[in-house]
């Protein structure tokens, strides 16, 4: 059997699969509490202790960068070693992914109903793939094909340079510079991005912010959601939250087209991360498409670009199961 991990700064969410049934099919599985445990030994332990499966072969995403079979997750003291995790969890092979990387993996494996389509495009057989998933930061990568199979890489073009593409984006990005030396994408179109946008349109006086919806914000420990939930309500929402959202999701078609030309991904742009799916509907009103093919002499091979939001809640969690049963048959 196969131990598959999803690692986060706050949630750990643990999975049992077997080769015999596939990755999608979990024999136990356990969200626990990351700064509950000392160590990701100490995590694992209580969990396969507690469901009594005997485990061969362990993947985990991190949400962190991996280097040399070795990681740190962002914001919290764990440091992983495959070897040393091998060892203590008395395990034949441990694999640690970069979170992106385990979502990448899953995404040649998803299903009609883990996508939603934003772009139908002419999928090129074989051709690259870019995944773009603006959550908590803004995660990047691509997947290439060998012949026979797909690839996953990992990217850090999160923190590439946010470049403006119209005059009221050129007074953001110079509002920015008040704050930050280095204003990269994942300071807009992130969790931490939504509310620099917001700040900015209240201080440039683009809109006033309702007293009800200043207090919600002031009480809450993430201002996203309700920035988000306000933009989207059906009933008098807040011009200052739609312009919010709209700039957010025009931003990220600019990104996401950047990345297609880059890795020149003619086998589609997927959108991941926990914020998409949260915009479904808006993702689907024309802008984030106007400005994904914004890129002059290439706007028609832009446009025949395949661009999907993924759907599916686990898919670092699959990802790891997928490159966990790799890993098996490969030892095998």
């Amino acid at each position: 059997m196969i131990l598959a991990g999803d690692l986060g700064a706050t949630k750990t969410h643990l999975a049992i699969i077997s080769q015999d049934q596939g990755p999608r099919i979990k024999l136990a599985e356990d969200k626990l509490t990351s700064r509950d445990f000392t160590s990701l030994e100490e995590l694992v332990l209580s969990f396969t202790k507690r469901v009594d499966l005997p485990v061969a072969v362990a993947c985990f995403g991190v949400a962190g960068p991996v280097v040399g079979g070795s990681a740190s997750i962002t914001n919290l003291s764990w440091k992983l070693s495959e070897k040393s995790l091998a060892s203590k969890l008395q395990l034949k092979s441990v694999v640690l992914l970069n979170d992106l990387v385990a979502a990448a993996t899953a995404v040649p494996e998803l299903e009609d109903n883990d996508i939603s389509v934003i772009n139908e495009g002419e999928i090129q057989e074989g051709g690259t793939i870019g995944i773009i998933a603006p959550g908590t930061g803004l995660g990047e990568g691509y997947l290439t094909w060998d012949g026979t199979a797909y690839h996953p890489s990992p990217s850090e073009g999160g923190h590439t340079d946010f470049g403006p593409m119209n005059k009221l984006e050129a007074e953001l990005l110079r509002f920015l510079w008040k704050t930050y030396d280095h204003v990269s994408y994942e300071r807009l179109i992130s969790g931490i991005g939504l509310p620099n946008i917001y700040t900015f349109l209240k201080e440039s006086d683009f809109a006033e912010s309702p007293s009800w919806l200043e207090q919600k914000i002031k009480e809450a420990k993430d201002p996203t959601p309700v920035i988000v939930n306000a933009a989207l309500q059906e009933e008098n929402p807040p011009a200052i939250c739609q312009k919010t959202l709209d700039m957010f999701i025009s931003i990220l078609g600019a990104e996401a087209g950047n990345l297609a030309l880059k890795v020149l991904a003619t086998g589609g742009i997927y959108l991941g991360g926990g914020i998409p799916p949260r915009i479904l509907g808006a993702l689907h009103n024309g802008t984030f498409m106007k400005s994904f093919t914004a890129k002059g002499r290439f706007q028609s091979l832009m446009e025949r670009i395949p661009v999907r939001v993924i759907l599916h809640p686990e898919t670092a969690l699959l990802g790891a199961s997928i490159r966990g049963l790799e890993e098996w048959q490969n030892l095998s």
